[in-house]
């Protein structure tokens, strides 16, 4: 959802997320991911983009551990800090094209 920039959403989906574990009488799981997705959606409420760049640096071993994390993150950054990515469609095309 916020990738998408639609913050009430992903905000109401852990706060349903979490809902559902309380009810369930099971542990919420307390992963570097969970604790990151949580400080990211109170970030993405203040215009905290040096913030939201520390907690990219902070999480960035286990961000990497999925090569989409990163570019789903860039459309945040994007979406709610005006942040363009410095690779231009073209470049990335053609960057693909010549991985060896």
């Amino acid at each position: 959802y916020s990738a998408q920039g639609n913050l009430r959403d992903a905000n109401i989906f852990m706060d349903d997320l979490k809902k559902q574990v309380r009810i369930s009488e099971v542990d919420f799981p307390r992963s570097e991911l969970m604790q990151f997705t949580d400080y990211l959606l109170k970030t993405l409420q203040r215009d905290a983009l040096p913030l939201f760049n520390m907690l990219r640096q902070r999480y960035r071993s286990s961000l990497e551990r999925e090569p989409s994390f990163n570019g789903s993150l860039d459309e945040v950054a994007e979406k709610f800090y005006g942040v363009r990515n410095n690779r231009s469609s073209m470049s990335g095309m053609f960057g693909e094209i010549f991985k060896v």
